[in-house]
């Protein structure tokens, strides 16, 4: 039997016979997060798009917004309802809290448990006139991003050849990557890509093309599956994925890839 696709808290897991995993619901006040520390380095998103799958992200998994209106000790809370990149706009979802008041706000937000959002709006906080907890928003032209991951990221340049290769019950999948480190790689895949995966899946034998000059073999773990929407390629699953076992010359290699952007060709196994 085919495994069933199901959304959930986690993103996108692999079940049999199990009930549907549901979007989380309306926050409790322990879910309220702090905002970024003023010794933190995040980065800034400025990219409308990246701003939007991020927002997106955000609705589909129900994760908590802490919202802290200017003056105020307490924070409010709330969910990201819908998302419309066309206009572009956001609805918030107040529901078991309460609306703030006119004037401005800091947003605060968990990303796939490994990264914090944060972002301000300044806006009336009018109410929906269908419903009076719901409030529409226009994207912030700036968020910050704050990444929790132990090791350096490095994104993958557009326009270089970075694969993942590996089988599934005798079935090839070739999936680009997105970015990798020291401890790992992300991948990009549609959901009819994904059945079979589920987070906790090893794959043995993943031939990893890390660009022109570095070519690893390494066994990996599902630690992350989430759905988000780009506009130009659609529905897609971020995949995230530890390293369960790479040699210790692969290490290394790996290491000073990620530090310097160079690399050894005669460590590169082909």
């Amino acid at each position: 039997m085919e495994p069933q696709l199901m959304k959930s808290t986690q993103g996108i897991v692999a079940v049999n016979d199990t009930a549907p995993l549901t979007r989380k619901g309306p926050p409790k006040q322990n879910d309220a997060l702090h905002r970024i520390g003023s010794t933190a380095t995040p980065h800034e998103m400025r990219d409308p798009f990246d701003i939007g799958e991020a927002l997106t992200a955000l609705s589909l998994s129900g994760e908590p917004v802490t919202v802290f209106p200017t003056g105020w000790i307490e924070p409010l809370l709330a969910r990201v309802e819908s998302v419309d990149p066309e206009l572009p706009h956001f609805v918030l979802d107040f529901t078991g809290s309460e609306r703030p008041p006119a004037g401005k706000a800091t947003l605060v937000a968990s990303l796939g448990g490994n990264a914090k959002l944060q972002f301000e709006l300044d806006q009336s906080w009018k109410p929906a006139p269908d419903n009076r907890m719901h409030v529409a928003a226009e994207f912030p032209p700036t968020c910050l991003v704050l990444n929790r991951r132990a090791a350096r990221r490095v994104e993958t340049p557009v326009g270089v050849n970075y694969m993942a290769s590996f089988r599934i019950k005798g079935v090839q999948i070739d999936l680009p990557l997105y970015d990798f480190s020291q401890g790992g790689v992300g991948m990009r895949a549609t959901p009819e890509q994904c059945f079979g995966l589920h987070v906790g899946k090893k794959l043995d034998g993943v031939r990893l093309e890390l660009g022109p000059n570095l070519v690893i073999m390494a066994d990996l773990e599902v630690r992350l599956l989430r759905p988000f929407r780009t506009f130009l390629l659609g529905e897609q699953v971020q995949i995230g994925c530890s390293f369960a076992s790479i040699s210790m010359q692969m290490q290394q290699t790996l290491e000073r890839f990620v530090t310097t952007g160079t690399v050894d060709r005669r460590a590169a196994a082909r």
